[in-house]
């Protein structure tokens, strides 16, 4: 995982230089500081795909070649058959999925997300950036915290939200949970 926060990190700074962003600007476009950048940039911190999606949009660019290094390049649909996809562990807690990593010019990133069951008294990962997002619980369940609300999905339950407002999730019960995810701007 450090190989990897290492490369995205490259790649972030990368295009911010050539596009002529300072880190202040860039930080403040995708709603974090300039030092969480900074720790993103040098591969010291686990990036959430929220912030990647986050500094895709302020850059212009898609989530796709901040996580690999390709651009999309699919324009009539992408199809990802099951088990396949664009797999990255961010954090110990969550694998993403992306279920649209090869289409180009997308306005929204599905992700399969696997929580991995922790400590239920440990304090939730949260995050914000701009947007909103769509869960889905498929498998498990889930607590999900929204600002200081605390709310429990299980198979077939959704929720939608405003994704600037502080949101964690944790797997219940000791198991791991899965969700469709959707964040889009």
């Amino acid at each position: 995982m450090a190989d990897m926060n290492r490369e995205i990190g490259e790649r972030i700074r990368g295009v911010r230089e050539l596009s002529d962003w300072s880190v202040t600007s860039l930080a403040e476009a995708a709603g974090i500081s300039p030092e969480e950048l900074t720790a993103y940039e040098q591969g010291k911190r686990d990036i959430p795909v929220s912030v990647l999606h986050g500094i895709s949009v302020a850059l212009g660019i898609g989530v796709t070649e901040l996580m690999t290094g390709e651009d999309a390049k699919l324009t009539k649909f992408c199809l990802v058959r099951r088990d396949r996809g664009v797999s990255v562990s961010r954090r110990a807690a969550y694998d993403y999925r992306s279920l649209a990593y090869n289409f180009a010019g997308r306005r929204m990133d599905p992700y399969l997300i696997t929580i991995a069951p922790g400590a239920a008294e440990a304090p939730y990962a949260l995050t914000t950036h701009s947007g909103q997002e769509f869960h889905l619980c498929l498998e498990g369940s889930f607590t999900i915290q929204i600002g200081g609300h605390e709310v429990a999905l299980e198979p077939g339950d959704s929720i939608y939200f405003d994704s600037a407002t502080p949101h964690g999730m944790k797997a219940r019960e000791g198991k791991p949970a899965q969700a469709l995810v959707v964040v889009a701007d």
